[in-house]
């Protein structure tokens, strides 16, 4: 799930003499205001610019073990994602792709275990010849979109897996060799096209990622660029949301006596549809039913709406969820019917750091990724769910892969051809660099910590902030 600009709070931090952006609408710009002067202080307290200088300098050792990365995404890796393209299976299905992935890993000495956090085709693996240090996470994705003309691999998942074992192993063999300290751990996590609720949350939920000191992952991406520093998601923050409304049978002849559920599921639409010019215009709501009835000629006693109600931040989110809300149950009381209203998942802002966003883009553009774009994009966590990112330091690689568009058939045919092969393997070499950069240099390690410290609370005030600021208006009594 990729979005290319979302709506979310930026500190740019290439150059300090650079003007900050803000968020995209008047209210969170004057909310946002201390908080970005703050987020400025602080990328230059941890000095994300002299970091960058440094990081961009020549390393030989660096350079071979990018270099191994790439001799294994050439040498067998680009065939496996290929492979894993070609036969795209659904979140929670993904048994054959697991398999291939996994029985690579336990080839290539990691233990490892299935069913993490609860999932039969999530994973950890852990590398058997680990030792005392820093613990490199990397976490990979392998599920497939849901197609009106078949399952299809149109936002690249098929390639995670094979760019994070590349990487994993590059950076495994030079610890083991050189009897560095670190070790490395690889997690998979199904069904991200699925959520919410998130899989990824549910693991973090169950302990998957504890102990990780750091999170890398790849994704598709229409250009080489990285996130900003602040906090954001990629789709914004969601609420999934079910209406389920209960009335009464009858013969579809006599109506009356019985309740229709699907028209009071109709009344919701309509209600929402008039109040989307009541929200703020970067408001999305986007709804399904998935149950309407069984037969023409007999009341629906049942129905379902299935709802994403999305917005860039939790704060006015929760104002139209109470909005939204309010109209199933007026829906029901209009009908006769009864609602039940379930929030089954939700996605939050993440954490996006300069330090690791910076870094993992000089290393991109060293290796050869295409399309560069110069300035840093919105800020949204290395996953899209929010939950993780805000837990685990981390960072999204995004080289050049596709010139097609985010879950479509043009993204997936990139991934079997020159433009995907080569931004998975600059994105295998790119990784393999930064995760040797955090596992040799302790101050590095240091400032990535007190980034993310900082920026967490930063994201406590900013919320606080919005909080004071979206004012509801006065609704007063009917005048007699």
């Amino acid at each position: 799930m990729r979005i290319p600009r979302t709506i979310a709070l930026v500190a740019l931090v290439a150059c300090s003499a650079r003007p900050l952006a803000a968020q995209d609408t008047p209210t969170e710009r004057t909310a946002a205001r201390d908080v970005i002067q703050k987020l400025a202080v602080l990328q230059r307290t941890v000095d994300v610019s002299g970091w960058t200088a440094r990081l961009s300098m020549p390393d030989a050792t660096r350079d071979r073990i990018a270099a191994r990365a790439k001799a294994l995404m050439d040498g067998e890796l680009l065939a496996m994602a290929d492979d894993i393209t070609k036969h795209p299976e659904i979140g929670f299905k993904e048994e054959r792709s697991v398999k291939i992935i996994t029985d690579w890993l336990t080839a290539h000495d990691f233990d490892v275990t299935m069913g993490s956090g609860g999932f039969a085709t999530a994973f950890t693996a852990r590398h058997r010849k680990a030792n005392t240090g820093p613990v490199l996470g990397i976490v990979v994705e392998y599920d497939a979109l849901r197609g009106t003309n078949g399952d299809f691999h149109g936002d690249q998942h098929s390639t995670q897996g094979p760019v994070g074992l590349a990487a994993a192993q590059a950076i495994a063999e030079w610890l083991v060799a050189s009897k560095t300290p670190g070790s490395v751990v690889v997690i998979g996590t199904p069904a991200e096209e699925m959520m919410p609720p998130p899989a990824k949350t549910v693991m973090h939920e169950k302990g998957v990622f504890n102990g990780l000191d750091i999170a890398v992952r790849s994704h598709s991406s229409l250009a080489t660029q990285r996130a900003g520093a602040g906090f954001g998601s990629c789709c914004l923050n969601i609420d999934g949301v079910r209406y389920t409304f209960s009335g009464a049978p009858a013969h579809q002849m006599t109506p009356w006596d019985g309740r229709n559920a699907l028209t009071a599921v109709r009344q919701l639409f309509s209600s929402i549809d008039a109040l989307r010019g009541t929200f703020r215009p970067e408001a999305r709501i986007q709804g399904i039913i998935p149950e309407g009835g069984k037969a023409p000629n007999v009341v629906p006693d049942r129905a379902v709406a299935d709802f994403y109600v999305r917005y860039p931040d939790e704060v006015y989110l929760r104002q139209m969820r109470q909005l939204i809300d309010d109209a199933a149950r007026g829906a029901a009381l209009a009908t006769g019917t009864k609602v039940k209203i379930e929030t089954y998942g939700s996605m939050r802002d993440g954490i996006s750091l300069g330090t690791l966003n910076e870094a993992a883009f000089v290393h991109v553009k060293r290796y050869g990724g295409g399309r560069i774009q110069a300035e840093p994009g919105k800020p949204q966590g290395w996953e899209e769910t929010g939950s993780v990112s805000s837990a685990v330091p981390g960072v999204g690689f995004s080289a050049w892969t596709s010139n097609g568009g985010f879950h479509t058939y043009e993204m997936e045919a990139d991934a079997l051809g020159p433009v995907g092969h080569g931004g998975f393997v600059v994105d295998a070499q790119a990784m393999a660099a930064l995760l040797y950069d955090f596992t040799t240099k302790a101050d590095f390690r240091a400032a990535v910590k007190a980034e993310f410290a900082g920026l967490k609370g930063l994201y406590s005030e900013y919320q606080q902030a919005l909080s004071r600021t979206y004012e509801q208006p006065v609704v007063r009594e009917p005048a007699p």
